[in-house]
């Protein structure tokens, strides 16, 4: 990583805190040991209806997928289509002047759930999943509705995008699209995106403490055929999330270059 990217990624780390308020309050519900600890390796919990209950606050693993998304991908295997590549190639030698986080602006989407240092909790109801982000911007949410609703034919175009969500035995399988073409794939890689992006998002919670993500982005504008990632995140207990203000997009026009 280059010495500017690592001084970018910090000042976007610091505008928000990953602790938050009510800090050791009991999460409500939750196993625990016999020391009154947290079992996060107890088995995944369930809603009345017998499916897997995704609720609670996450946090990425690492952060190797939000500097890369296919940072477990040879290299070679995100197919871009040429001015993709190029476009990417000319975002990692510059100094992010043109990063939407740069400006406060939302990350998008898978782009936000690996976003390291910074939690966001899953709240699960009957017919809607409400995703809520502590980001390095402002406070995001999204609604992924599983009531059994299509996907909107003419979507305006949006940071985030319209979501729906159904399952596919214990996985919460969520499609989004109509995305605008002003979000980054990823931070260190730079990859774009345009209006054609379809991600499909696989919600797995593997036990209590795990949570795991498998991403499909299929941009047919910008690669050549969808490509695949995952992301792997862990339950932070006992806590809440914080609120999180960005100040930092004053000053942009002096990130000129190298």
């Amino acid at each position: 990583m280059s010495t500017i990217l690592r001084i970018f990624v910090m000042v976007i780390a610091l505008v928000a805190s990953a602790s938050a308020q009510w800090l050791s309050y009991p999460t409500a519900g939750l196993p625990r040991t016999r020391d009154g600890k947290p079992d996060l390796a107890a088995p995944t919990p369930k809603t009345a209806d017998g499916k897997p209950d995704l609720s609670g606050i996450w946090l990425p693993a690492d952060t190797s997928h939000f500097m890369d998304l296919g940072a477990d991908l040879k290299p070679g295997d995100v197919p871009y289509q040429p001015w993709a590549k190029a476009l990417a190639a000319e975002r990692q030698g510059g100094v992010h002047k043109d990063d939407p986080l740069a400006r406060c602006m939302p990350p998008g989407v898978p782009r936000v759930e690996t976003h390291g240092g910074h939690p966001f909790k899953i709240i699960q109801m009957p017919r809607e999943l409400v995703l809520l982000y502590e980001t390095s911007t402002n406070e995001v949410f999204r609604e992924v509705f599983t009531d059994g609703r299509p996907l909107p034919k003419d979507p305006q175009p949006s940071w985030k995008g319209y979501s729906i969500g159904k399952w596919e035995g214990d996985t919460m399988v969520v499609d989004t699209i109509g995305f605008n073409a002003l979000g980054w794939i990823d931070t260190g890689m730079g990859r774009p995106q345009t209006e054609a992006l379809h991600v499909i998002e696989r919600f797995r919670r593997l036990n209590v403490g795990k949570l795991e993500i498998g991403v499909t982005i299929d941009d047919p504008k910008a690669y050549t055929k969808p490509w695949n990632a995952k992301i792997n995140l862990g339950l932070i207990p006992d806590t809440e999330l914080i609120e999180s203000v960005c100040e930092n997009s004053r000053g942009t026009e002096h990130m000129v270059g190298k």
